[in-house]
């Protein structure tokens, strides 16, 4: 089977799975926004997706996708994982705090019982160091439990992206922070992407 495709079924049963669990939050910390230079530049995107709330109807405790473009370019994302109810909620070159900053919007308003994540590459493009990333991300995790107590939330790796090579290193530390403390979350789920886009011999898999 296709290496994308291996993802994807293993992506689904997992939030099947997600979808009829519902453990015990653990307790809620503080809360850290931390807004990237010029979060409002996201503004229309986000407002786009209140107008096509208004034109359709809208998941019920369903599943939302939120992150960058890894996930805003998934167009066959609902088709891919039927018949799981999910919505996807990624704006394209947002960083780990956009993520915090457009929360209500992007996130709570839906009250999914499922989110799943993907951020942090852009952020190393810029420049900001992993445990600031992994930081931002927990905080996203205290968010959601804070305000959604029962969600269950999945995080992605970062992946590995060829263009980025010279950043590798940054992209495996993250990686493992946010796979170490995800560990100890009962609420949450942590999914490696980069065995399937790489191929038997380690290297990137351009297709």
């Amino acid at each position: 089977m296709h290496a994308s495709r291996l993802f994807v079924a293993a992506l689904t049963w997992l939030l099947a799975a997600a979808c009829v669990s519902r453990p015990t939050a653990p307790s809620a910390a503080s809360v850290s926004t931390r807004p990237s230079p010029d979060p409002e530049r996201y503004r229309q995107d986000v407002d786009s997706f209140a107008i096509r709330d208004a034109s359709r109807p809208l998941p019920v405790s369903g599943i939302v996708f939120v992150g960058s473009s890894i996930f805003r370019l998934w167009s066959t994302l609902t088709d891919q994982m039927a018949p799981l109810p999910v919505l996807n909620r990624a704006f394209g070159g947002s960083q780990t705090p956009d993520q915090l900053y457009f929360f209500d919007r992007t996130v709570a308003r839906y009250r999914p019982r499922v989110i799943v994540y993907y951020c942090g590459s852009n952020d190393l493009n810029e420049g900001t160091s992993a445990p600031r990333i992994a930081e931002n991300v927990q905080a996203f995790a205290r968010r959601a439990h804070a305000e959604l107590p029962a969600a269950r939330l999945v995080f992605t790796s970062v992946l590995r992206a060829p263009q980025k090579r010279a950043r590798w290193s940054g992209v495996d530390s993250v990686n493992a922070a946010v796979k170490a403390w995800v560990a100890s979350d009962t609420l949450a789920s942590y999914v490696d992407l980069n065995p399937a886009v790489f191929d038997a011999n380690g290297a990137p898999r351009l297709d």
